[in-house]
C-alpha cells in the first residue's frame, strides 16, 4: 500500500464530495461504528464440533472441496483471526449450536448450555469481538421428518422447544458475558417437497412452539431474538412453514425482529424495498447479507446493485440503529478464508458507498419534485470516487487495501490451510 497515494486521493475526493454537501469525515467515523457479524460456518462448511450423526440436510447443501476446511473449534477460530485482520471495522461472529466445544462427549442438541461455549466466549475477550447465536434446527435425527418445531409428533417439537431455548439462555449468557447484545436468530427447515393439504396444522404448530420457546423473557441489554423465513428450500418447494408472512405477523406482534435474508425470496423481490414497510412496526430487523443465484440463496456476497440498494436504503430511512447486519454464505469451492474477506468487504463497501450518497440534496429535488436532478445527481453519485475512501478507511484500520489482501490470502493458504489433510 503506497501510504503517501491514499491520503492524497483520499484529500482530493474528500473535496469532491463536499462539493454535493457530503462530509467524508462523518460518513467514516458512522463506518467505523457498524459491526458485521461474520458467520461462522463459512469456515467449515456447516459441519459443526458435536458429531450427531447426520449429513447436513434441511435443505442445506455446500459444494465444492476446496483444500484447507477447518476442524477444530481452535482451527476456525485461528481461520477467523487470519480474515478479522484483513477486514476492517468492528466485528462479530455468529455461531450456531452445533459449534459447542464438548469435549468428546454426546450432548445433544437439548442438553447444551453456556458452558460448552465457554472457549468461543474467552477467545472473543481476547480477540475483542461480540458474539450472536443460533438454535441449529437441522442435521439431526430429529429432523429427518422434515419438520422441527411444526412436526405433527408432540415429543419432537418438546425436543426442539427445549433446544431453542437452550440457545437463547447461550445467547442471553453471551451478551452479558460480552457487554454487547447478542442477537439469537432462529431458522428452521420445516417443509414439505410436494403438495400439502392441511398447511394450518403445521402453522398452528410452529405458532404454539414459537410461544413456547420465547415464554422466557431476557434482558434486551443481552439478548436480541430474530426469526427467519424462506420462500422454498430443497425439500420444501411446495410448502415452508415458517414463510415471510408467518414470521412477519409474528415479529408485528411479538415485538421481535424479522430476519431478512437477501436469498430468501423471489429474484423480483427487493430485500431494500422491505426495509421501511416493516420497520413501521417492528422494533428492528436483522439483515442476512447474502447472494441468491437461481434456487442458491447462499453464494458469497459481491458488490451489486442489490446489496447497495440495500444499504443505500438502511443510510437513507436512517435505520442504521435498528438494523444489524451479519453475513450467511458458505462456498467450499474457493478459499474459506479469502470468501469470509471478500463478502466482508463488499458488504462494507456497499455501507460507504450508501454513506457517501449527497442525501441531502437529493432530499430536496424530490420535496421540489424536481425528478430529473434527483435522477442526474443519483448517476453523478456513481461515478464519485468512494474508491478513494474506502481505501483511506483501510488505511486507517491497518488493514491492507486494494489486490494486496489477496496475496496475504493466498500466503496464509499456502502456510496453514495446505498443511490440513
Amino acid at each position: 500500500m503506497n501510504i503517501t497515494a491514499v491520503k492524497k486521493a483520499y484529500e482530493e475526493a474528500k473535496e469532491r464530495f463536499a462539493g454535493s454537501g457530503v462530509d467524508t469525515e462523518i460518513a467514516l467515523r458512522t463506518l467505523r461504528t457498524i459491526p458485521l457479524s461474520l458467520n461462522c460456518w463459512q469456515g467449515d462448511d456447516v459441519g459443526g464440533f458435536e458429531g450427531a450423526g447426520t449429513g447436513l440436510d434441511g435443505g442445506l447443501a455446500v459444494t465444492g472441496n476446496w483444500p484447507g476446511r477447518a476442524r477444530t473449534p481452535d482451527e476456525l477460530r485461528s481461520d477467523l483471526e487470519k480474515a478479522m485482520a484483513l477486514i476492517p471495522g468492528i466485528h462479530r461472529i455468529n455461531l450456531h449450536a452445533i459449534y459447542g466445544e464438548f469435549g468428546g462427549k454426546k450432548i445433544d442438541r437439548d442438553a447444551i448450555g453456556p458452558e460448552h461455549f465457554s472457549g468461543w466466549v474467552d477467545w472473543a475477550k481476547q480477540t475483542g469481538c461480540a458474539l450472536d447465536f443460533n438454535a441449529t434446527c437441522f442435521s439431526h435425527p430429529k429432523a429427518s421428518s422434515g419438520f422441527t418445531l411444526s412436526d405433527s409428533d408432540a415429543g419432537i417439537r418438546g425436543f426442539w422447544v427445549e433446544h431453542c431455548r437452550r440457545a437463547r439462555h447461550i445467547g442471553a449468557h453471551m451478551g452479558k458475558e460480552l457487554r454487547s447484545p447478542c442477537v439469537h436468530n432462529l431458522w428452521i427447515p420445516d417443509g414439505a417437497k410436494d403438495a400439502t393439504v392441511n398447511r394450518w396444522k403445521h402453522r398452528e404448530f410452529l405458532r404454539q412452539s414459537l410461544d413456547q420457546v420465547f415464554s422466557t423473557r431476557h434482558d434486551e441489554a443481552c439478548l436480541l431474538d430474530a426469526v427467519e423465513g424462506k420462500l422454498f428450500g430443497i425439500g420444501s418447494e411446495s410448502f415452508v412453514v415458517g414463510s415471510h408472512e408467518f414470521y412477519l405477523a409474528y415479529a408485528i406482534k411479538n415485538g421481535i425482529m424479522p430476519c431478512l435474508d437477501m436469498g430468501h425470496y423471489h429474484p423480483t423481490e427487493s430485500v431494500a424495498d422491505k426495509v421501511s414497510a416493516v420497520l413501521q412496526f417492528v422494533p428492528g430487523i436483522l439483515v442476512h447479507v447474502s447472494r441468491g443465484v437461481r434456487w442458491d440463496s447462499d453464494h458469497v456476497v459481491t458488490l451489486n446493485d442489490e446489496l447497495v440498494a440495500l444499504m443505500q436504503e438502511i443510510v437513507r430511512i436512517p435505520a442504521l440503529d435498528r438494523t444489524h447486519l451479519a453475513l450467511d454464505y458458505f462456498d467450499a469451492s474457493i478459499n474459506r478464508v479469502g470468501a469470509w474477506v471478500s463478502g466482508a468487504r463488499a458488504a462494507q463497501k456497499a455501507l460507504l458507498f450508501a454513506l457517501l450518497e449527497p442525501k441531502t440534496r437529493l432530499n430536496e429535488y424530490e420535496e421540489k419534485g424536481n425528478n430529473f436532478g434527483r435522477m442526474a445527481l443519483l448517476e453523478e453519485a456513481k461515478a464519485m470516487p468512494w474508491s478513494a475512501v474506502w481505501d483511506f478507511h483501510c488505511l486507517e484500520s491497518n488493514v491492507l487495501s486494494g489486490p494486496e489482501w489477496i496475496d496475504e490470502i493466498m500466503m496464509y493458504e499456502k502456510e496453514v490451510l495446505s498443511n490440513r489433510k
